[in-house]
């Protein structure tokens, strides 16, 4: 997929994050091939009122946002990688997530059916 492609979702996925959790991230590091970006959430909703036990530091709590970014862009063919690469609830200054494109889905349909 081209990162002209990649670009044409990025709208999308602004106006996303901003209906449902009330936040605009910034899209940045694209990599060289176009295939893979960054978000960038300088406020985290969803560790406002988080604090994680000493005996639960290895937890990713919003790794929800990498399942439900994934769970989306299946919906409109695109199979993507989401990982969590900083952490503000781990005292990281930000919360970025890293996308990377693996393939655009394609429906396979049973014989006979269209």
């Amino acid at each position: 997929m081209s990162r002209q492609a990649n670009r044409g979702t990025e709208s999308k996925k602004m106006v996303a994050f901003k209906m449902y959790l009330g936040i605009t991230p910034s899209i940045t590091n694209w990599s060289p091939a176009g295939d893979e970006f960054s978000l960038i959430l300088e406020n985290n909703p969803l560790v406002d009122f988080v604090e994680l036990p000493d005996n639960h530091s290895s937890l990713i709590y919003s790794n929800l946002l990498c399942g439900v970014l994934r769970g989306a862009l299946e919906m409109v063919q695109m199979a993507v990688e989401a990982k969590f690469i900083q952490d503000t609830l781990k005292g990281d200054g930000v919360t970025e997530i890293r996308m990377r494109f693996i393939r655009r889905i394609e429906d396979n349909l049973p014989a006979g059916e269209e």
